[in-house]
């Protein structure tokens, strides 16, 4: 997908990704793919390569979780790995501390930086999927690299 065609969102990811040394080349597949599991399915990615991007609140502060696709977090036990209360984010929260919509949240591009615990088990593959900031939108990269440019914390989630 050329950046001229790129929503305004998703071209603050791919500045946000470049800034932080990624290659910052975002795509989206040929025929709709609601959500950034679609778009990475799209593009021959199994579901233990596509990385969720998810918002919740340890104890009231917004914190992210870069989790792979196949996994369920288990908010009493993250939580206390991260030695707080964890909570799913309302909707609004994410959308306000991310900029971007629920259904395309990228690890990266947001107003502020979140802290952020990247899941251990996308260790386990050479690319990883993640949202590109918008809906159909997606980003190929690595777990080192997702470490990186987070600034994130590896994370046992499984």
């Amino acid at each position: 997908m050329r950046r001229s065609s790129l929503p305004p969102v998703a071209c603050r990811v791919a500045d946000t990704l470049i800034a932080r040394g990624h290659h910052g080349v975002i795509v989206s597949p040929d025929t709709p793919a609601p959500t950034a599991v679609d778009a990475a399915r799209a593009f021959g990615a199994g579901p233990t390569e596509i990385t969720r991007s998810q918002v919740f609140l340890l104890d009231d502060d917004p914190v992210l979780l870069l989790v792979a696709d196949h996994h369920q977090i288990d908010l009493v036990r993250i939580g206390e790995r991260l030695a707080g209360k964890l909570t799913q984010a309302p909707t609004a929260l994410v959308e306000r501390v991310t900029g971007q919509p629920i259904d395309g949240t990228a690890p990266v591009g947001h107003p502020t930086n979140l802290p952020t615990w990247v899941d251990t088990a996308l260790a386990e593959h050479p690319e990883v999927w993640a949202a590109g900031g918008h809906p159909n939108t997606v980003f190929r990269t690595n777990f080192r690299e997702l470490v990186r440019i987070t600034a994130g914390l590896p994370l046992e989630v499984d």
